[in-house]
């Protein structure tokens, strides 16, 4: 199974779940400071949630966009994914045993035409105890 991910900036945390709870009908997967995710079973979405100072965030569609992703079952379909990319002549970054979003990850990373972030991935430990928020949410 795979699902679309979509990392948004919000300036303010705690309304954006309370919106995001109500739109989708589920509450946080994963909370931390500045931090929160959903896993959306319908339509499959996993939503992250990155605080931000306003400034940055601004307004409507204006800086909403933190990066965008795939999310896989296995490593083995990260490496799969990376070797079709490079195959059709995308510069990828990988990225192994890799916290991000407070999670031991594998992935890897590509750009579309506009330098738009997406990044394929897999949850290798929802929880490491050396889990951090590392990775694009400083984008």
């Amino acid at each position: 199974m795979s699902r679309i991910q979509l990392a948004l900036n919000v300036a303010n945390l705690e309304s954006s779940i309370a919106f995001y709870s109500g739109l989708f009908g589920v509450e946080p997967h994963k909370r931390r400071p500045g931090y929160a995710n959903f896993a959306v079973v319908d339509p499959p979405l996993k939503l992250v949630l990155i605080e931000v100072d306003e400034d940055v965030r601004g307004h409507g569609t204006a800086g909403a966009l933190n990066h965008l992703g795939v999310e896989v079952a296995e490593v083995a379909e990260v490496e799969a994914q990376a070797a079709r990319l490079s195959a059709a002549g995308m510069a990828t970054f990988d990225e192994k045993d890799t916290t991000c979003c407070y999670a031991l990850q594998d992935k890897v990373w590509v750009q579309d035409p506009a330098g738009a972030p997406w990044e394929i991935y897999t949850v290798k430990d929802d929880n490491p105890s050396n889990a951090t928020p590392s990775g694009k949410e400083s984008a």
